[in-house]
């Protein structure tokens, strides 16, 4: 017996109307999130009944009991006839509730996601090191990721292995040779996986998130050992990047960290997602740090508030700030004054960029406070 919901209806609506996310909670109609607001359906209001439907509906025995000791669960689902969905399912004031993220089937390109394609590319080249790709829930770091390993993908004849929690977009191998380990199915864990993954003859190796000491310390050492590892980390710059990493690790640990980190760390890229100007969907901010000689210096030195300075004087090297880029997509009349100046890190240094006049930022946090300022006319 069904209880009225149907979720495939559901979700080819949501695919239909290009929404990114689908909420369904217990006591209101399902929403969708669509260019970045949540909007009701109108439907009729979910009830117990159905989530726990869909729930036995979507979920495996190994789900089922992960659920069970831990109250929430992530999972990958795939709607026959409409498309593939990571799905988090937890608890809110005792009822199920579960979220859908719609995954594109098709891996966009870089120029097709506005993204900077030369130093993404060089990046996708280099033989080995660390590269992060880093930002809030939502900001379109798996869709960065997947874009960088099809490029790879594409162009390079190696050997890849993903480990993801779930496993997003899927890939057909081209010119590579690639495996994907999905956490709880294929591995036990990100570190079980990670352990054995050297024994595995990799070239590229694809960590999904890197959410403990273990992994970080794993990612660290296979690209000590020669590999290129990617991965991606919820923060919102680059130096908030290299001051978390850090912040895995015990203080007595960190100068032979910094010394690791300086010489393995070869991207940070940082996004946000902007409303474009019309309205009709979104365009990244990219900020970009690169593996220069001045921030690996910086990052040995442990002068971790000159690295905004670095980036944003290292255009040679194509480093780019947030507001760089901003200042980029407001040029091409592709956002608003206003949405720009919310996703800057320090809106009245674009402010002033946007007038002629430099702000030349020696000290910088994340916050965008306890800077030391000079001005200049740009001549």
């Amino acid at each position: 017996m069904t209880t009225g919901l149907d979720l495939g209806n559901v979700l080819a609506r949501m695919v239909k109307e290009e929404a990114s996310d689908l909420f369904l909670k217990v006591g209101v109609p399902p929403a969708i999130r669509s260019v970045g607001k949540v909007i009701s359906t109108g439907g009729p209001a979910i009830t117990e009944a159905m989530v726990k439907e869909i729930f036995e509906q979507i979920t495996d025995d190994y789900d089922k009991k992960k659920f069970r000791e831990h109250n929430e669960v992530d999972l990958s689902y795939e709607a026959l006839g409409v498309g593939r969905f990571r799905v988090n399912i937890f608890k809110q004031r005792g009822y199920i509730g579960m979220v859908f993220r719609y995954v594109r089937t098709s891996i966009m390109t870089f120029e097709e996601l506005n993204l900077p394609s030369d130093p993404l590319k060089k990046l996708a080249l280099l033989p080995r090191g660390l590269i992060l790709i880093t930002g809030t829930a939502g900001s379109g770091k798996s869709t960065t990721l997947a874009s960088i390993i099809e490029f790879i993908n594409k162009n390079e004849e190696k050997h890849v292995i993903t480990i993801e929690d779930p496993i997003e977009f899927t890939f057909i191998d081209k010119k590579c040779v690639v495996e994907q380990r999905e956490v709880g199915g294929d591995t036990e864990s990100f570190q079980a996986a990670l352990k054995y993954v050297i024994r595995q003859s990799p070239d590229v190796i694809m960590i999904g998130e890197m959410r403990d000491t273990d992994t970080v310390e794993a990612a660290l050492s296979a690209a000590e050992t020669g590999h290129l590892v990617f991965s991606t980390l919820h923060t919102v710059n680059a130096m908030q990047t290299v001051e978390r990493i850090m912040n895995f690790f015990p203080p007595h640990q960190h100068n032979f960290l910094r010394q690791q980190l300086s010489q393995l760390l070869e991207g940070v890229i940082s996004q946000r997602l902007i409303p474009t100007k019309d309205g009709t969907s979104r365009v990244p901010a990219i900020e970009l740090l690169l593996g220069t000689p001045t921030i690996k210096e910086l990052i040995f030195d442990g002068k971790f508030n000159e690295i905004y300075k670095a980036i944003k004087e290292g255009i040679y090297y194509g480093t780019q700030t947030f507001n760089q880029s901003l200042k980029h997509l407001l040029e091409k009349d592709m956002v608003t004054l206003e949405d720009a100046l919310v996703a800057a890190d320090i809106p009245d240094e674009l402010k002033l960029e946007l007038r002629g006049i430099k702000k030349d930022t020696v000290k910088y946090t994340t916050a965008g406070k306890d800077s030391t300022t000079k001005f200049t006319q740009h001549r």
